[in-house]
């Protein structure tokens, strides 16, 4: 679903926002998925980061907590 399709904004915007968190059910960092939405998804990588900005505003403890999750998954695969 691209931005022209009869769809409102804030419907897209939803979509997205479900995509980052299927995403994030993978542990993706916020450039991985922006990447994978961008080749998946054809979603613009700005629009990916900025619905990401916006959750993490919202969700600020989740987002603290998730990033530190995906800072020990990292490191204990180099491990």
């Amino acid at each position: 679903m691209a931005l022209g399709d009869d769809s409102s904004p804030a419907s897209y915007i939803h979509m997205v926002q479900h995509l980052i968190e299927r995403c994030m059910t993978f542990g993706m960092s916020m450039e991985e998925c922006m990447e994978a939405l961008s080749k998946r998804a054809d979603i613009q990588p700005a629009v990916t980061s900025t619905v990401w900005k916006e959750l993490e505003k919202e969700n600020k403890e989740f987002f603290d907590k998730y990033k530190r999750w995906i800072s020990e998954k990292i490191s204990a695969g180099s491990s």
